[in-house]
């Protein structure tokens, strides 16, 4: 095992001792760390949310559905992921305590913790797959792998490009803007794909910095026409997906924080997924803002079949 990861091992809850006591998947073929080509690890994250709560169970929720509930045989794929991938669950990240209410000493052991870690993973040939937790985790999980300069393909009901909500310049609104400002990617090599919510000054940031946009609206007038430009930008591309799960259309999210009507249904989401080009090659993904209420665990499901329909894409 690498010295990051050996440095790290007791910064994680193996995923036995999670509350959903099993790993992704709960694959019986049980992969070890040096066989593995794919890592999930979650962030249990729960620290800027303005709205609804509930994004610190988002790990808890997609394990618990993906190694209770689910099977590892995708239907539509006539693939079972368990013999096309290698994956090895390292748990979650042992976060600072919470009620401290001590933000910058949280932020700051993520940001010890975390750049280093996927680009650790990145470097030995593991892709990072990262369950959060609020959708702040992607600021730091980018930054690790910004070297490859990936595209950035960004599913989301928000566009996560304010300079400041609330006081804060980091938090669960702005990680794509302080990305930009620092200098970790250029608004050219991002894609917003479900936006249907923001303030003004994101939409003229957005267009300043030329990023891409894809809203409901033209997605479903036109979804033929956005696959096309997708599969060709990101055709021998390094790229990284971070998925918010409110791109999905409200009635699909019961749990999340801050559902948005007029969203993207499962089929057009695949669609998109599939569209990606199979020369492409994925760095690294996250998946976030999941959250489970009243062991109403739909919103597990749902993030649980979107990573099963990842997988077997050629590119990663």
């Amino acid at each position: 095992m690498s010295k990051i990861l050996d440095l790290l091992g007791t910064s994680f809850i193996t995923p036995e001792m999670t509350k959903a006591g099993c790993s992704f998947g709960d694959i019986d073929m049980k992969i070890s760390f040096n066989e593995s080509n794919i890592v999930f690890f979650g962030i249990p994250l729960e620290l800027t949310t303005s709205f609804g709560k509930g994004t610190s169970r988002g790990p808890e929720a997609i394990r618990s559905t993906s190694g209770r509930q689910i099977e590892t045989f995708v239907f539509d794929e006539k693939k079972d992921i368990k013999e096309i991938a290698k994956i090895f669950d390292l748990g979650d990240l042992k976060l600072p305590d919470h009620n401290s209410n001590k933000i910058d000493s949280i932020f700051s052991f993520l940001d010890q913790n975390v750049p280093p870690l996927v680009k650790e993973l990145s470097r030995t040939k593991k892709k990072p797959f990262i369950l959060g937790g609020e959708h702040t985790i992607s600021y730091f999980c980018f930054r690790g792998l910004s070297d490859h300069q990936p595209l950035l393909i960004h599913f989301d009901a928000h566009r996560d490009l304010k300079s400041k909500y609330d006081g804060m310049k980091l938090c669960h609104t702005t990680p794509f803007y302080r990305l930009i400002e620092e200098g970790y990617i250029q608004g050219k090599n991002i894609i917003q794909i479900g936006i249907r919510q923001a303030d003004i000054e994101e939409d003229k940031f957005a267009e300043k910095n030329g990023i891409t946009t894809f809203d409901p609206w033209e997605i479903k007038n036109n979804i033929d026409n956005v696959s096309e430009y997708i599969s060709k930008v990101t055709t021998n591309r390094d790229i990284y997906i971070s998925f918010d799960i409110d791109v999905y259309d409200l009635p699909y999210v019961p749990c999340t924080g801050t559902p948005e009507p007029f969203g993207l249904d499962p089929f057009e989401i695949v669609k998109i997924i599939r569209s990606i080009n199979d020369s492409a090659n994925l760095v690294g993904m996250d998946l976030v803002e999941v959250s489970l209420r009243n062991d109403d665990y739909r919103e597990g499901t749902l993030a649980t079949q979107t990573l099963l329909r990842i997988i077997p894409r050629k590119y990663v």
